[in-house]
């Protein structure tokens, strides 16, 4: 192969690419802003919707009011919630959210939790899971009655000439001994690499339709066909420049990403599904630049393959049809890294895309596997290879390239 010929082919392309909005707009400006309205954008909109319900006075119901007088009063005299009279049918009422939260209290409440070796009254709390509004009622009713709970153990424990110290006989402490870059790489170490691999495909994604499918449905394939650059080099041409679109994209994917850790790191880390309110990001310069060494060959794989399968399609639009399962052949693997319990092994170091997701989780923790390491670069340097060597030789068949 001439180097020279696979420069040209790779410069057209790249002028071509540039000329096209959707390719910039899917390399450059999609991954570019979308962390920031994934992460800081609904992290606000939540904390908005969150504040508001909590201001709000909880619609509930008093189930036996009158077996609970003074734990009743207390929950009208708190000002949170609205105190709504009784009526039939109050489960449906909560299952269709127009009641967010109902107490029962079981006959002889109080004379039962004032009563001495007696068995404890039931307190019966109905509610909707999952309904934002619903569970914050909930948690309100809970800390009321966690409160009124502790003065009643309170009263008992004085009543029988004892300090309300002894309640608690042991204090507990709890220390990390873990490095900060070890906790970063548990919390954010296997959603870090699903991005950086999502990324990595959707960045070859348009390019590698474009330049095979899309040239066949322009007419133009058979013009570059023509021309003094042979297949080899033209399909390598092709090929570097969808490589290098995915590489981008993967980068400034990341790039996005850091700066919204670094600029709201809280927001961008329950931007991502964590619920720590208070995240530090710490990775080494080291374990970044291994998870992108770990990524290349990824890339090469993710590019080869969507080049050959472009190039089957007779349009653009048959193409994405045809690449439909690749994009879910990828997801699937790199949402199973995330998954509690899954950690890096012989047999699934062999696996691609899982295998890269799980090593560049260890690399992000700061811990370095090196025989892993190197089981998963040879194996998916060497699907790389193979989905490379398809792409050459999808470009060698007539019934390919013409095909009507």
């Amino acid at each position: 192969m001439n180097l020279k010929n696979i420069r040209v082919v790779y410069n057209k392309e790249r002028t071509d690419m540039l000329r096209d909005r959707r390719t910039v707009f899917n390399m450059l400006l999609f991954p570019l802003i979308m962390f920031p309205i994934i992460s800081i954008g609904f992290s606000r909109m939540e904390n908005m919707f969150r504040e508001k319900a909590k201001k709000e006075a909880a619609q509930i119901m008093v189930l036996g009011a009158e077996h609970a007088p003074t734990l009743d009063a207390r929950l009208r005299a708190s000002g949170k919630f609205e105190i709504l009279p009784f009526a039939a049918g109050f489960k449906q009422q909560i299952s269709d959210k127009k009641l967010r939260a109902a107490v029962e209290f079981s006959p002889g409440f109080e004379q039962a939790l004032h009563a001495a070796g007696g068995a404890a009254p039931v307190l019966t709390l109905y509610f909707y899971r999952t309904e934002l509004r619903s569970e914050l009622a909930v948690r309100g009713l809970e800390e009321l009655i966690g409160k009124y709970r502790t003065e009643i153990v309170q009263s008992r424990v004085v009543s029988q000439g004892m300090s309300a110290a002894s309640l608690t006989p042991v204090i507990t402490k709890e220390q990390n001994v873990a490095s900060a870059e070890k906790v970063s790489g548990v919390r954010m170490g296997a959603i870090i690499p699903y991005f950086i691999i999502i990324f990595c495909l959707m960045g070859a994604l348009h390019p590698a339709m474009d330049l095979t499918a899309g040239e066949k449905e322009r007419g133009t394939l058979e013009t570059i066909l023509a021309s003094a650059v042979s297949r080899g080099e033209l399909v390598m041409g092709k090929f570097l420049l969808v490589l290098t679109t995915s590489l981008i994209t993967a980068v400034i994917s990341l790039i996005s990403y850091s700066a919204t850790l670094k600029f709201a790191p809280s927001a961008a880390a329950r931007g991502v599904g964590s619920a720590t309110k208070d995240m530090t990001i710490h990775f080494s310069l080291q374990a970044v630049l291994m998870v992108f060494v770990m990524v290349l060959p990824l890339a090469v794989l993710f590019a080869a393959t969507l080049v050959a399968i472009s190039l089957m399609a007779r349009s653009y639009k048959e193409a994405q049809s045809y690449t439909g399962p690749i994009m879910l052949a990828a997801i699937v693997p790199a949402i199973a890294s995330i998954l509690p319990g899954i950690e890096l092994n012989p047999a699934l170091a062999l696996i691609p895309v899982l295998n890269v997701s799980l090593v560049s989780k260890e690399l992000l923790s700061g811990s370095l596997p090196w025989a892993s390491i190197a089981v998963v670069f040879i194996s998916t340097c060497f699907y790389a290879a193979i989905a490379l060597g398809i792409a050459v030789l999808q470009f060698q068949r007539e019934e390919v390239l013409f095909r009507a």
